[in-house]
């Protein structure tokens, strides 16, 4: 609380003192040139707005910011972007984006389950979180919008919006091309070239290759641990199987600007990614399992007398729940997977064993193009048309040791379409708006084998095909009535519909059977000797359930420039994430259990206000806002069911979120810059929908995955100019943020007792504890219309070990997981423009 007080007192105060000192600030304009922070357009409201202008929670930032801060991947906005989480997603989940804005977000990467923050590049929506890990490749600027974006962006903009725009072809015969070299072996090379091949045709070529060890070692257990009883992977001596969490990452993108008339303009661009990674990485942080099956059947039997291996302490390198004797290594960042499921063949079980690749590869392509045309002075029409496609496949093993529960490898493939019309006008200096459609279809599929020993089933998942489409109408008016005061109204009609099909089959592609099990057979469960493989997975091949609904949003702001240096606004906004078919049912239509159910889209209603002010000349800009959201029918995928096993998404409830949020830009003397941002969010379950029988140990005191209380950052740069022909720039960054949890139910620590090994009790959470990190980087550029560049960079400075993501299942499988962040590394990085 008295962290609440001191914030609040800080934003009030800051409010009070933006409004007084904005008539010193003016009349020192008057008698000055401007020499403060730079203005920065963004085009969050169709059209070009100063961020000052805009009556949005808006973070925008510029390539010159991106390449000061060292940030090259879309996550690493986050680090100073208030109440904005962003964080890779966890090797179960392969190559893809963790995305919370405000509490709203969703951490699975299924087609069924929508992502709950937009992301567009160049205008065009990416609509899962598999390829959304984006390199900021050529970018012109990043915006990041805070609260629903259901009139201006859609579906799935519920808790805000992440929009990259792309430098366009220019034709000044300008490029660059940049190398570095850093710690675990980091090569880097980024370039681009601008051309004009006409008079009015312009291209622009841009380029990243990137490739980096492993932070993770993978061990062979039975190499380090001689006498354990796990048979050594290998017959050599080097108990090195390989890393986790390497990268082998390559992209280009080609970018066309035609301009045949003074009146249109044509954009068209192309790309493609090409990542061929390792297995993302992991390490094991709690395992308590028995490790046999139904019949008493060892999963990795003892090499020594036969017995079963347990999972326990012994396999968890470090923690509070380790016993591990391992010497030699760092064992923070140490995995005995070995992504090979060794358990023997049974009738029931005959597709052991299992080996996989323990890799992370994506083909992410396609292309864009944008056509401007100028009707006449007061109407402009602007097209977006887009195909991507892309292809994720991914291993897992994220009990991370030779004793395999879960095992899995994964396909996704994407093909989407999209169209965008909108009408720009004006009406006299009184009116400008925008008319609009959007229509977006996509076919996906996904693809696994789920070899799931602690369940008792190892299938073939799919190919599941689940088509869906979006079509919308969209209008939004901005009204000048007087001087200085604007009242904006927006509104959009969407309609959804999306299908899912379901194919279980054995892993040699037959049809499971009835499990003799219920037809009276004296078996050890359903998943004993004597069944069936996989029978409890019966009539869930070729059955199909669809989902359709429609939506209206809506959302009116007024601001109100109080002088040029202060502006602020009030808005009221709705938002929804669409609905969808739960895509892993247990149990199909012919059960009494039936777990093919569909789940109704969330929704929310936004109340903000904020105060934008560039204060001193535009030295200090302060910008801050507040929020009230209304959150109902929130969707949460539990695995409480009246029938296990079950991994259900369902509407389970409503919240009251509420919080403020401080960004802040200061030039306080010549060649000194500092910026910071400080956010605060309490989100409060209010009720739980009736009825829902799916809630288990939810509680209303808990609150959604990834969704920090208190979030801050800071940077700060000194240029010192005449420096050998050019000008040092050393900076600091650093970002805090409060503790979160990684999962809808919160566990802070879960006392369990010890099934084996030599400890009593077993401590389980999905909580990852607050942290800060610092990073920093010196720079010298020459002074020339083509520079050079020497930077020299350490990331992660004070050597801080950190979760990025938990995959907590203490439960059942009875294991956790976690993703460690990168130790403290270092990389020198040459550039030379041209």
């Amino acid at each position: 609380m008295t962290k609440l007080r001191h914030a609040a007192m800080f934003s009030a105060s800051a409010l009070v003192f933006a409004m007084i000192a904005a008539p010193a600030a003016a009349q020192e304009s008057n008698e000055s040139d401007k020499v403060g922070n730079p203005e920065i357009v963004v085009t969050a409201q169709f059209r070009e707005q100063k961020l000052q202008d805009t009556p949005l929670a808006i973070s925008a930032v510029n390539s010159e910011m991106l390449e000061a801060r060292s940030q090259t991947s879309v996550e690493q906005v986050a680090a100073q972007a208030p109440n904005v989480t962003l964080t890779p997603q966890g090797q179960q989940n392969g190559s893809g984006l963790i995305a919370f804005i405000r509490g709203v977000g969703q951490t699975d990467f299924n087609f069924a389950l929508e992502p709950g923050v937009g992301i567009y590049v160049d205008d065009v929506y990416i609509p899962t979180l598999t390829g959304s890990l984006l390199d900021l490749m050529d970018l012109d600027r990043v915006e990041v919008l805070r609260g629903p974006q259901g009139t201006l962006s859609g579906r799935n903009a519920i808790g805000g919006a992440i929009k990259l725009f792309s430098t366009k072809p220019k034709g000044n015969g300008k490029g660059s091309l940049q190398v570095a070299y850093g710690s675990y072996n980091r090569v880097e090379v980024r370039g681009y070239a601008d051309m004009a091949l006409a008079d009015n045709l312009f291209m622009r070529v841009a380029g990243v290759s990137k490739s980096r060890d492993g932070h993770v070692k993978r061990l062979d257990y039975g190499l380090t641990h001689p006498g354990s009883g796990v048979k050594p992977m290998g017959a050599g001596s080097n108990p090195l199987l390989g890393t986790l969490g390497g990268q082998s990452y390559s992209a280009g993108k080609l970018s066309m600007r035609w301009v045949p008339t003074e009146t249109v303009e044509v954009n068209v661009s192309g790309d493609y990614t090409r990542d061929r990674s390792e297995a993302g990485a992991s390490v094991l942080l709690y395992y308590n399992n028995p490790s046999v099956n139904s019949n008493g059947q060892p999963w990795l039997p003892s090499s020594i007398d036969g017995s079963a291996i347990r999972g326990n302490c012994a396999f968890v390198p470090y923690g509070v729940n380790s016993c591990d004797t391992l010497t030699g290594y760092n064992r923070k960042f140490v995995s005995y997977s070995t992504f090979l499921d060794q358990t023997p063949a049974t009738t029931q079980s005959p597709f052991k064993p299992i080996a996989f690749d323990p890799h992370q590869w994506l083909d992410n392509y396609g292309v864009s193009g944008t056509i401007d045309i100028d009707l006449s002075d007061s109407l402009q029409l602007k097209s977006i048309t887009a195909w991507r496609h892309y292809k994720s496949d991914w291993a897992q093993d994220v009990d991370n040791s030779p004793i395999t529960n879960q095992q899995l490898r994964q396909t996704l493939v994407n093909d989407q379409w999209s169209q965008e019309l909108r009408l720009n006008g004006k009406v006299g200096d009184l009116l400008d708006f925008t008319l609009g459609g959007f229509y977006f279809k996509r076919d996906g599929t996904l693809t696994a084998r789920v070899d799931l020993n602690y369940a008792g089933i190892d299938f073939m998942h799919g190919p599941d095909p689940t088509p869906a489409s979006n079509k919308a109408l969209f209008a939004n008016f901005m009204l000048h009535p007087v001087e200085n005061f604007n009242i904006t109204a927006g509104l959009r009609h969407s309609w959804d519909s999306k299908d899912y099909t379901f194919f279980r089959r054995n892993p040699d592609m037959t049809v499971p059977g009835v499990c003799a099990f219920f037809l009276g057979a004296a078996t050890a469960g359903p998943t004993g000797i004597g069944n069936a493989p996989n029978c409890l997975l019966v009539g869930l091949n070729n059955v199909s359930a669809s989902f359709e609904s429609k939506r209206f949003d809506w959302r009116v702001a007024a601001d109100y420039r109080f002088s040029p240096e202060v502006m602020a606004y009030a808005q009221v906004a709705t938002g929804y994430r669409a609905g969808g078919v739960n895509p892993r049912p247990f149990f199909g239509p012919s059960s009494p259990n039936n777990q093919i159910k569909t789940f109704a889209p969330e929704t929310l209603i936004s109340y903000e206000a904020g105060i934008k002010t560039d204060l001193f000349d535009r030295r200090m800009r302060l910008n801050v806002s507040a929020f009230i959201n209304d959150y109902k029918d929130i969707i949460l995928t539990l695995s409480a069911c009246p029938i296990s096993p079950c991994l259900q998404p369902n509407n389970i409830g409503k919240a009251k979120v509420k919080g403020f949020e401080v960004e802040t830009l200061i030039k306080p003397v010549e060649n000194f810059t500092l910026d910071g941002a400080l956010s605060y969010i309490d989100f409060k379950y209010k009720s739980f929908n009736p009825g829902n029988g799916s809630l288990g140990a939810l509680t209303l005191n808990m609150v959604t995955p990834y969704t920090p209380k208190w979030k801050y950052s800071f940077g700060a740069q000194y240029d010192i100019p005449d420096v050998m022909g050019g000008t040092v720039s050393a900076r600091f960054d650093g970002s805090y943020q409060s503790h979160i949890y990684t999962e809808a139910i919160n566990y802070d620590s879960v006392a369990v007792p010890a099934i084996s090994g030599p400890l009593a009790t077993y401590y389980a959470s999905n909580r990852i504890n607050g942290y800060f990190l610092g990073n920093a980087r010196l720079t010298w550029k020459q002074e020339s219309e083509s520079p050079l560049s020497i930077s020299v960079e350490v990331q992660n400075l004070f050597n801080k070990y950190y979760m990025t993501s938990l995959y907590e299942q203490y439960a059942s499988p009875r294991t956790v997981s976690g993703a460690p962040g990168m130790p403290r590394t270092w990389a020198v990085t040459l550039k030379k423009d041209f």
